[in-house]
């Protein structure tokens, strides 16, 4: 045996491969035929490698049955729970669209301070971040662009005046129309329950 040196003495080269012990576990009758523990040792051993077939002998794998038995209860787990946290993910993203318009707004009105009137339909929400040509802009008036709602769809803007109050910002739901409801529903800088 050839031995290398350093902190694996007695190892040979990871390519190479060689059994280390073939025993036949002690038998009571003469006749009994017990399965042999062989070891087989490749290359190198990892941090923590136990040279020894006592491990071999006490690992033991999971039977089918307890395999199908947790594949079943995940299953339950997801087909009962999964509907409700997916329901919470449209409302969610319905509190980040009104987060966002109330973002908004609030740079339309610090921009009305500075240039005296709110930026116009043709100007859109980009006056908020760039110069439209007026006198005493001092933007931008947004930390970063105006961002899109969350279903990636631009918030819609009409002003001066808008057909609900000073200016009307919208975004349309995750169909991207008119009206809806649940998920599909405006939601508007304005307060609807007034017009209906």
């Amino acid at each position: 045996m050839t031995r290398s040196p350093g902190p694996h003495r007695g190892w040979r080269h990871p390519s190479e491969t060689r059994v280390v012990s073939a025993r036949t576990p002690h038998s009571t009758r003469p006749d009994a035929t017990q399965p042999r523990a062989v070891v087989v040792e490749e290359g190198c051993p990892g941090p923590g490698a136990v040279r020894d077939d006592r491990i071999i002998r006490g690992q033991r794998g999971f039977t089918l049955i307890e395999l199908l038995v947790v594949i079943i209860v995940l299953g339950l787990l997801v087909g009962l729970v999964g509907p409700r946290l997916f329901g919470r993910v449209g409302q969610s993203k319905q509190a980040a669209a009104r987060a966002q318009i109330e973002l908004i707004g609030a740079g339309l009105d610090q921009y009305r301070l500075d240039v005296g009137s709110y930026p116009t339909t043709p100007q859109g929400l980009d006056a908020l971040q760039r110069n439209p040509g007026v006198t005493n802009w001092n933007g931008p008036y947004l930390k970063k662009a105006v961002p899109k709602d969350p279903w990636a769809n631009p918030y819609k803007y009409r002003c001066c005046p808008g057909q609900h109050g000073d200016y009307d910002l919208w975004s349309e739901g995750s169909d991207g129309q008119p009206g809806g409801e649940g998920e599909s529903a405006d939601i508007t800088s304005w307060d609807q329950s007034a017009q209906q």
